[in-house]
């Protein structure tokens, strides 16, 4: 079994003997300087950054979790965080990767990327056949954006996030102009399942009298499912219309009504084995969600 290794972009780089002395949140290169040796097979990773890859002439295949898809020249595909993915090319003779991170996507795009390019949070993503006048108007932006990102400008991320946004823009017209993410995560979105699985699980075990060493928070989720917690919430929120927050506090609040019906646990002490800090927060939190404290909650289910 191939072991999995988290990557940000440098780490991605730095496999490839390409140094980057610190972290950072755009890169782009053109895929025969980063890979001179073909046939090459990339190592098992979970990225935490986009990638748009242009492929003009070549061949390979990549994979996401459990799908794989064969490209081909004159097709375009992107990825996005949190997948298990790898690749293999078998040809590269013209094609480009951009890998950016979504803090450089919400600084230099758009403050609300996921509203404005929703089409971002799919994740099952078949390369795009592309028609010669669009992989040559394409070929054009990636060559320019490649350009820019060589020069020493103060002005660089600006331009940078104009170019990208154009990308967006033509990705969105050509491919994914009515990208419903609600009904993708009704279907197939692996990180709603994965997330929904996370919880279940949690929660059981804290019905089965486990206690809970941590806060089950939305930085809990996310480290266990290796995505950062704003793309987490990103995903959740536009796939099934309620926060991360809302998924846990629901669940929270229903585990919380089984131990007060079905136990004699003090409210201290399912405060504390919900996560909550202290007892205080917890009554807050139920009487919030049902205008009735823990122990009144408790008296009423006895009448």
């Amino acid at each position: 079994m191939e072991t999995i290794t988290h990557h940000k972009i440098s780490d991605l780089y730095k496999t490839l003997d390409f140094n980057f002395e610190k972290d950072v949140d755009f890169a782009v290169f053109s895929i025969p300087e980063i890979h001179p040796e073909i046939p090459f097979k990339s190592p098992v990773l979970r990225a935490d950054y986009f990638s748009f890859i242009l492929t003009k002439y070549g061949s390979g295949v990549y994979s996401l979790d459990d799908n794989t898809f064969p490209f081909r020249s004159e097709t375009i595909y992107f990825t996005n965080p949190g997948h298990v993915k790898s690749y293999e090319l078998f040809e590269s003779k013209e094609a480009y990767i951009i890998t950016l991170t979504e803090k450089f996507l919400v600084e230099n795009v758009h403050s609300e990327i996921f509203g404005e390019f929703p089409f971002l949070l799919a994740e099952i993503v078949p390369p795009k056949k592309l028609s010669l006048n669009d992989l040559a108007e394409f070929e054009v932006l990636y060559k320019q954006i490649l350009t820019e990102s060589e020069k020493d400008s103060k002005y660089k991320n600006r331009v940078l996030g104009n170019l990208v946004t154009v990308l967006l823009l033509k990705i969105k017209e050509k491919f994914w102009s009515d990208y419903n993410p609600i009904e993708d995560g009704n279907r197939n979105s692996q990180i709603v399942k994965s997330f929904k699985q996370l919880l279940e699980s949690e929660y059981k075990k804290i019905l089965e009298n486990e206690l809970n060493e941590s806060k089950l928070q939305v930085q809990y989720f996310a480290e266990k499912l290796s995505l950062h917690p704003n793309y987490l919430n990103s995903v959740i929120k536009s796939k099934t219309g309620r926060t991360v927050n809302d998924w846990i506090s629901k669940r929270a609040l229903s585990v919380a009504k089984s131990f007060l019906i079905n136990t004699s646990y003090s409210s201290k002490e399912i405060a504390y084995r919900l996560g909550f800090s202290e007892p205080t927060h917890f009554s807050r939190f139920f009487k919030k969600h049902t205008r009735l404290s823990p122990n009144t909650f408790r008296k009423l289910q006895k009448i």
